[in-house]
C-alpha cells in the first residue's frame, strides 16, 4: 500500500488504469519517498509502443483516478524485476527508489 498524505492508495488500482492504456506491456506502482506528502505514487512501465510518453500516462490517469492516486513519477524500463514464477518484484523497485539520487 502507498500512503499519500494519509490516504491509502492500492497499487493494483493504479496499475489497472495504466495497464488499460494502449502501448503499456507491464506496469508496477510503488511508493516513492516525498518530503511534502510522505510518499507519492511512482510507476515503472515496460512499453510495447516506443511513442508512449510519461505525459500521456499521467493524463490518462488523471481522467480515471482521484488526484492523490495519480502517479507523480513515471519510469520506463526494458523489463521489470520478477520472481521465478513471473510475479513483479515491487520490493526491488521500492528499494531502488529509496536510494539517494533518484528523487
Amino acid at each position: 500500500m502507498i500512503l499519500v498524505s494519509g490516504f491509502n492508495v492500492f497499487p493494483n488500482e493504479v496499475e489497472a488504469v495504466i495497464a488499460s492504456q494502449p502501448g503499456v506491456r507491464e506496469v508496477a506502482a510503488v511508493p516513492q519517498p516525498d518530503e511534502r506528502s510522505g510518499e507519492v505514487v511512482a510507476v515503472f512501465i515496460v512499453r510495447s509502443d516506443p511513442n508512449l510518453t510519461a505525459e500521456s500516462v499521467i493524463d490518462r490517469a488523471r481522467t480515471e483516478l482521484t488526484g492523490y492516486k495519480v502517479p507523480r513519477h513515471v519510469y520506463f524500463r526494458n523489463e521489470l524485476p520478477k520472481t521465478n514464477v513471473g510475479k513483479i518484484l515491487r520490493r526491488a523497485l521500492r528499494e531502488e527508489l529509496a536510494k539517494p539520487g533518484l528523487q
